[in-house]
């Protein structure tokens, strides 16, 4: 069987759809003519990724205000928030460059998705019509919504006992409704697992030593699906990836691993391109990563292609990573992705790159070396 390979999820969304979401929060335009750029961005991303041989498609999250947000607010403007959240929660990460990504608070119970993610992968799937082509979809992890909940406070009436039960409901709804409307598979956001060995003074949970408490969290969710739909389920790791700016790159994968495959998903998206010592993490992965995980057998795709360098990867790049880590990692085990979505948030003007138009042909060249590469490595390897 070939290396398989997968997409994170996001794509830079382009300049005109940025500018409707601004004008949007600013009052100029209303709902409608948002979607119809959403629309537009979507159905654009879709067509696109099909003419890189990307196996299975995304539409590039461009209605999702951000992968975090998506289930609770519409927009990063503060638009669509839900009355039981307010706007000055915890922060999800500061960001090498200085910036920073702020959760809102939950005031109140009960607990509940705004919009699921199989909402907006239903308005995209007409788009493959002809390409092809099935879907995957993306979801937020249960583990960053459990930053909802004040750290070390309590909301009033409702107890972080019945949050979690509530948030691991509607998270399991989310996979399976995106499954139920066409998604061949659904990976599941999981970011803040590295930034949660940080202990950055300035973000408090990052030294509240979390990562037991999100990967226990996130196994409640996948121990409701049986192991041949687990296989479809994957779990995405990275040390941030907005405006071209990363928050946990000087974690080391030692303080993840194998706390990551202590998780019961079928397989793991994992940033590696921009590492700095790859070799050594995937003899971790190859040591640590199960074959057997309650039923599922796990598979590590490795990062070939690095969404916030505006150089493009060769394929015979990425041929050469793949290869390596074939001496560490399982063949039947391993597999290529990206290192990171290519623009978790809605709004991001790329900077690296010049412009987010740029960045989104630039996204599409790097699908399309990684899809070459993995072919290539395949073919070298005999498989």
């Amino acid at each position: 069987m070939p290396i398989p390979t997968e997409i994170v999820g996001s794509l830079p969304r382009p300049q005109y759809l940025q500018k409707a979401y601004a004008d949007f929060d600013a009052g100029t335009i209303d709902k409608d003519a948002l979607v119809a750029a959403q629309d537009k961005a979507a159905e654009d991303s879709v067509r696109k990724m099909a003419q890189t041989g990307e196996t299975l498609l995304s539409d590039g999250e461009q209605r999702a205000s951000s992968f975090a947000t998506y289930p609770i607010i519409d927009t990063l403007g503060g638009a669509g928030l839900a009355s039981n959240l307010a706007a000055d929660g915890q922060y999800f990460a500061i960001f090498d460059d200085g910036h920073h990504r702020q959760l809102p608070r939950l005031t109140k119970g009960p607990f509940k998705y705004k919009t699921y993610a199989y909402e907006n992968f239903k308005k995209s799937a007409p788009y493959t019509e002809g390409t092809g082509h099935a879907m995957k979809s993306a979801v937020i992890a249960p583990s960053m919504l459990y930053l909802l909940y004040p750290l070390n406070g309590s909301v009033e009436g409702y107890s972080k006992e019945q949050f979690v039960k509530d948030l691991v409901n509607e998270c399991e709804k989310d996979i399976r409704g995106c499954f139920e409307a066409g998604a061949k598979r659904v990976s599941i956001d999981f970011t803040e697992g590295r930034l949660a060995s940080k202990k950055d003074s300035r973000n408090p949970w990052t030294g509240a030593e979390l990562l037991k408490t999100f990967v226990d969290l996130n196994n409640q969710v996948l121990d409701r699906f049986s192991s041949e739909e687990r296989a479809n389920i994957g779990i995405h790791t990275c040390p941030g990836g907005d405006c071209d700016s990363v928050h946990s790159g000087e974690v080391p994968y030692s303080a993840l691993l194998p706390s990551l495959f202590a998780m019961n998903a079928g397989y793991f998206l994992i940033q590696l391109a921009s590492e700095k010592d790859k070799t050594s993490v995937y003899k971790e992965i190859g040591e640590t990563i199960r074959r057997d995980a309650n039923g599922v057998k796990q598979v590590a795709f490795i990062g070939v292609v690095n969404p916030l360098d505006p150089k493009v990867e060769t394929a015979d790049d990425v041929a050469a990573d793949i290869i390596e880590a074939s001496k560490y990692i399982a063949m039947d085990q391993l597999g290529a992705t990206d290192d990171c979505g290519f623009s978790p948030f809605s709004i991001d003007v790329k900077p690296k790159h010049g412009s987010p138009d740029f960045a989104r042909d630039v996204a599409m060249q790097k699908i399309k070396a990684r899809v070459d590469g993995a072919r290539m490595a395949s073919e070298k390897l005999g498989l």
